[in-house]
């Protein structure tokens, strides 16, 4: 394993300075334990982009904040890594399911190519999307009282798996790049145009045929949806742009599309385009969510720094700014400019090496609005993935209560990171515009403290830091590749590293004064105190890769007297 960053080193001397304390005192209850086991009001039928915890558990989660049952289907029928979901299994699971639920969100990757992974490499016939298409419509006409909820993903820059030359897959990553470019020029250079020639003389041209038919089906089953949305069959279609840069074929079909839409004058509320793919439903819940309360978030940007609006981080298409001001639209918010105006802050904090001495002010600048009262939704983003670059270190150390975070996020790229914290705050501030009794809040805030908690022990700490060491340790042992691990051999080891990192770095974070602050809640019948005492949390790898984990959090939440 790597050496522990230093917020990891602190916290475990804290941990053990206050070990007896806590053994003594602080283990012990001091108030009424809550749960956030909520009673279910409503279900929504979800068919997600594919089998991994960010598409299917934290839309659950999520759900628990509103009293929502998410109906999703059987492990049996959906995608698991490279292996797609059986479409037509899926499809009878839809029309045997759908009836009772108060909409449905469906991925069309999946319905049409069993997940993502598949939709990458496109071995869907014009048949099959026309069966689709046909299947979507016979859907709403056998149930036009459910709304559904549609979202499809632009193919990404990166050529598919099964294109695996290392040159053939370089030149066509260079070709989408100069494609775009080529496009938005005027006037084309000369020289961009020669060299896009020699290009395609160079490339397979089954490989070159094959790469640009991804985006020619793409765009015209696109083109396919958007009527469906516009004539009401679909009640709203997003359309999700995965693993973006600033030049690429990607960009040209987005640019094309939305033409179709200002032509067609198609509004936001019908067709939106949004950077990202993983947090589109989550985002969907919580629009349809504030949409049936009639309820519009006001949200006021907040930035660690003043060039964090026009940061582009890794795998990004837009800037920061752009992608969040997506996610405003696709929640049905509004952009206000004063903070003492906002259902919540979306705080936006993209640290890269030029900034790191800004951490500490931002920080400061996040306990001073918690403490005059500011729902707080944190993005905490770094240019290189790292412990070091992010604030929720300095948060703990400055005693900021951090379960008065409205939402904390910071996993993947940017748009996942936004839409996950900005569909968590909606979800709660619309909640919390519905709540009638005291009961109602107790229930939302335990669901909220617990997708918190997961957040804060999957984003900071496992993937800015314990996925490291996992994969060192692999390396070290001969497993190269551990983006494709054989779960055979080597997967109790992996998962028995990261439960022991996981367990080491919680004991000592959940120590914490900011981590134990109790947070004062308003209600309908008064104002309540609750606290989390205690998190264990439960962490595997669900899929043959490192790359992202599983985990069920448990907390302790206590109502303090």
């Amino acid at each position: 394993m790597r050496p522990f960053s230093r917020f990891s080193l602190i916290l475990l001397l804290m941990a053990a300075a206050l070990s007896l304390f806590i053994a003594l005192f602080a283990a012990r209850p001091q108030g009424i334990p809550l749960t956030s086991s909520l009673t279910a009001e409503r279900r929504v039928l979800l068919l997600p982009l594919d089998s991994r915890p960010p598409c299917l558990d934290f839309v659950a989660a999520l759900g628990r904040i509103a009293g929502i049952k998410i109906i999703a289907p059987p492990e049996d029928i959906l995608d698991y890594y490279t292996k797609p979901g059986d479409t037509a299994a899926l499809q009878r699971w839809v029309q045997e399911n759908i009836a009772g639920c108060d909409y449905a969100i469906l991925s069309v990757d999946q319905l049409l190519h069993g997940g993502l992974l598949a939709s990458r490499e496109n071995q869907k016939t014009p048949a099959d999307t026309e069966a689709l298409i046909t299947f979507l419509r016979a859907l709403h006409a056998a149930h036009p009282d459910i709304p559904l909820y549609a979202f499809h993903i632009l193919p990404r820059l990166t050529p598919p798996d099964s294109i695996n030359g290392r040159e053939e897959r370089k030149a066509l990553m260079r070709y989408s790049r100069l494609t775009d470019q080529i496009d938005l020029q005027t006037i084309p250079a000369t020289e961009d145009i020669a060299e896009q020639e020699e290009l395609r003389a160079a490339i397979p041209t089954d490989s070159l045929r094959r790469y640009e038919a991804l985006f020619k089906d793409n765009a015209r089953l696109n083109r396919q949806l958007i009527n469906l949305a516009a004539d009401g069959t679909l009640a709203r279609l997003v359309i999700g742009q995965d693993d973006g840069e600033r030049y690429g074929i990607p960009n040209r079909e987005r640019r094309q599309l939305l033409e179709t839409l200002r032509q067609q004058r198609i509004g936001d509320d019908r067709v939106l385009f949004t950077h990202g793919a993983d947090e589109i439903a989550q985002t969907l819940l919580a629009s349809a969510e504030a949409k049936r309360t009639d309820f519009s978030p006001r949200i006021y940007l907040c930035y660690n720094d003043p060039a964090t609006p026009w940061r582009r981080l890794p795998y990004m298409a837009a800037d920061m700014e752009t992608t969040a001001q997506e996610k405003i639209r696709l929640l049905g918010g509004q952009e206000v400019s004063n903070p003492a105006e906002a259902d919540f802050i979306l705080y936006l904090s993209a640290h890269d090496t030029a900034v790191l001495g800004r951490r500490r002010t931002a920080a400061d600048e996040i306990k001073t609005l918690v403490a005059e009262g500011r729902a707080v939704a944190l993005v905490d983003l770094a240019e290189h993935f790292l412990a070091e670059e992010t604030l929720l270190s300095f948060l703990a150390k400055n005693g900021t209560p951090l379960h008065a975070l409205s939402a904390y996020a910071g996993w993947n790229t940017a748009s996942n990171a936004i839409g996950t914290a900005a569909a968590e705050a909606t979800l709660v501030a619309t909640a919390r515009h519905q709540a009638r009794t005291a009961d109602d809040v107790r229930r939302l805030y335990a669901a909220q403290f617990s997708f918190l908690d997961g957040r804060f022990a999957e984003d900071y700490f496992y993937l800015k830091d314990i996925i490291d060491g996992v994969n060192l340790s692999l390396r070290k042992a001969g497993y190269i590749y551990v983006n494709d691990l054989d779960l055979d051999h080597n997967a109790r080891w992996a998962n028995d590293m990261l439960q022991h990192a996981m367990d080491q770095r919680l004991a000592a974070f959940s120590s914490t004064p900011a981590f134990r602050a109790p947070i004062a809640i308003a209600t309908p019948e008064g104002t309540i105190r609750l606290a989390v005492r205690r998190l264990t949390v439960k962490a595997w790898y669900p899929w043959p890769r490192t790359f992202e984990i599983r985990l069920e959090s448990q907390n302790i939440v206590e109502e303090l007297q």
